[in-house]
């Protein structure tokens, strides 16, 4: 049986325990440790220590080969866009995290470093870009297009060829109009009807 890859966490709070939920579940990686601010070293996060900070990044990448963003975003992306790109460029490899319980179409189209967590619906003709949210039991219709650097939160309704935007945040529970805009770096509270 092969070995499991190796992949760091950037980003410890409570984000961070949701993705590591997922990859335990999808079974593709083994975390080899978390990154985050220097006070928090050596602290742990569901069992798996807090190894770096930002600053060891660039040390780090001679010795792992993948990387993920395990930082939430509500509001401004930001920091998670700031991270992502700082990782890219020191040659970090970011795969799409895929929740075994999820349902993601054949015909649809994740990017790198994006995560689809529990319960979420991804439909045929979809497309995601790179450094996403899907969160828990988030719906993604037919044709929807969400650009990079967005979250889609929990329980979200994005109907059949909406554009979302880079860096929106889309809050819980929020249903849009079908074949709508949302403009980069919206902010839609939760609950909200979008039409």
């Amino acid at each position: 049986m092969s070995k499991k890859p190796e992949i760091l966490l950037v980003g410890g709070g409570g984000h961070c325990k949701a993705v590591i939920d997922v990859i335990e579940q999808e079974n593709k990686f083994k975390i080899a440790g978390i990154v985050d601010i220097k006070e928090k070293i050596g602290e742990k996060v569901l069992g798996y220590k807090i190894i770096a900070s930002d600053e060891d990044l660039k040390i780090l990448s001679n010795e792992y080969k993948y990387a993920f963003i395990s930082l939430g975003q509500i509001g401004n992306c930001g920091k998670r866009k700031g991270l992502f790109r700082q990782c890219k460029d020191l040659g970090f490899y970011f795969p799409k995290i895929i929740s075994p319980y999820a349902y993601v179409s054949k015909h649809s189209i994740i990017g790198e470093g994006t995560i689809v967590m529990h319960g979420a619906i991804i439909n045929a003709g979809a497309k995601i870009g790179n450094n996403c949210i899907i969160n828990s039991k988030a719906l993604i219709e037919h044709d929807a297009e969400i650009e990079d650097n967005c979250h889609i939160s929990t329980g979200a309704i994005i109907n059949g060829g909406v554009k979302v935007k880079e860096c929106s945040f889309i809050g819980s529970n929020t249903t849009t109009k079908q074949y709508i805009t949302i403009q980069k770096n919206s902010f839609i509270k939760a609950g909200s009807v979008v039409k």
